[in-house]
């Protein structure tokens, strides 16, 4: 009987050790503040809880960036982090307003417009929690490395069935994921609120073109594409030309009319922006992977992607065997410079830009040097 006791002294100390552990990750990481800076020509900063006070003060709102040129003309809204386990939309998103300078018209960046989902990572799937970037000055600085949906800790329970504003039923655990909740609900789920919040400013602010920065599993078919409401296809078709004449492979898929709560489909349906939404690949995410740290998110290498790439199961190329960070940034960069130009040459009212560093040179130089 004494050694009953004794055993079971030691297991409930080993688990308190091993809670107090986790505990302390799961506290530090919540708490994290990310190294972002505004970039030398944001003009203004400003939180989302603006179009929508329901948010003040909680895991949903999150700052704006705006870099204003001194003339008037067209605007952009980039959204990173939809998904907090697709980093690159995140890192590009950073790159964006901290080294472009607006000369024409209005650029909108809210790098981290799922705060909630950056707060955690996905259980049982060994993520690493944050990414490591030294900048040119031979400074380090942390970024998180997050999930899919919002925090359980700020939105709970899930439902059985969630269901969309438009009568489209889902699992009920997507209704915690951010771009299954558009155009959202002023006083609904965080996500929804935050939804909201987006379309909301969209509207009041007129805002002529919004691009959603995604990845997806190597083996995902819709990978390196961009998809795009019905009234933005004119422009996503030159844009994706263009690409593809720069040597960049880009496909163009249809926004799915039956499908809800997606950014390209409602942002388009409920304002009058060019809805956009970029796909690149992300090995760290997908299904085939192996062992899961940070290396695999940065370097994108990973011996079991090289086997399926091999069997024909990859929709990107993984013949060099790995798709690093920088390169899945610098597609996004040479994606939103392709389809400005494509908007400028569609519309009156232009969007003149410089400094956002090219395809070619963010291969070169890698998304550190890129950062402040």
């Amino acid at each position: 009987m004494k050694k009953t006791y004794i055993s079971a002294a030691v297991i409930l100390a080993c688990a308190a050790v091993i809670g107090g552990i986790a505990g302390k990750s799961f506290y530090e990481k919540r708490h994290f503040k990310e190294d972002i800076v505004p970039g030398d020509h944001v003009t203004e900063t400003f939180m989302l809880s603006e179009y929508n006070p329901n948010l003040a003060g909680s895991m949903g709102d999150t700052e704006v960036y705006v870099l204003k040129g001194e003339e008037e003309g067209g605007s952009l809204l980039v959204l990173g982090s939809t998904h907090a386990n697709e980093p690159a939309g995140h890192m590009t998103a950073v790159v964006l307003e901290e080294n472009a300078k607006v000369n024409k018209g209005t650029i909108y960046v809210i790098p981290s417009i799922s705060k909630s989902g950056l707060s955690h990572n996905d259980p049982l799937e060994g993520s690493p929690q944050y990414m490591h970037f030294t900048t040119k000055d031979g400074e380090q600085r942390v970024f998180q490395y997050g999930s899919r949906a919002a925090n359980p800790v700020d939105q709970w329970p899930d439902p059985d069935i969630y269901s969309h504003s438009s009568g489209q039923t889902l699992s009920g655990s997507e209704t915690r994921n951010l771009n299954r909740c558009y155009p959202g609900i002023a006083d609904g789920t965080l996500s929804e609120q935050v939804a909201y919040a987006v379309t909301n400013m969209i509207n009041t602010l007129n805002i002529d073109m919004e691009i959603d920065l995604h990845e997806s599993s190597p083996e995902y078919a819709v990978n390196n594409a961009t998809v795009a409401h019905e009234r933005a296809m004119g422009i996503a078709s030159e844009g994706v030309l263009d690409l593809q004449l720069e040597g960049i492979s880009m496909s163009l898929e249809p926004s799915p009319v039956s499908l809800h709560g997606l950014t390209h489909r409602e942002l388009g349906d409920f304002t009058n922006t060019y809805a956009l939404l970029m796909e690149t690949g992300n090995p760290s995410q997908g299904r085939l992977r192996g062992r899961t740290d940070e290396a695999l998110v940065q370097t994108g290498i990973d011996p079991c992607y090289v086997i399926n790439y091999d069997l024909g199961l990859l929709y990107v190329d993984y013949s060099s065997g790995s798709f690093p960070m920088e390169l899945r940034v610098g597609r996004h960069l040479a994606g939103i410079s392709a389809y400005i130009n494509a908007f400028n040459n569609n519309s009156d009212r232009k969007i003149e830009v410089e400094g956002i560093p090219t395809y070619d040179e963010m291969l070169t130089n890698k998304v550190g040097y890129y950062l402040k």
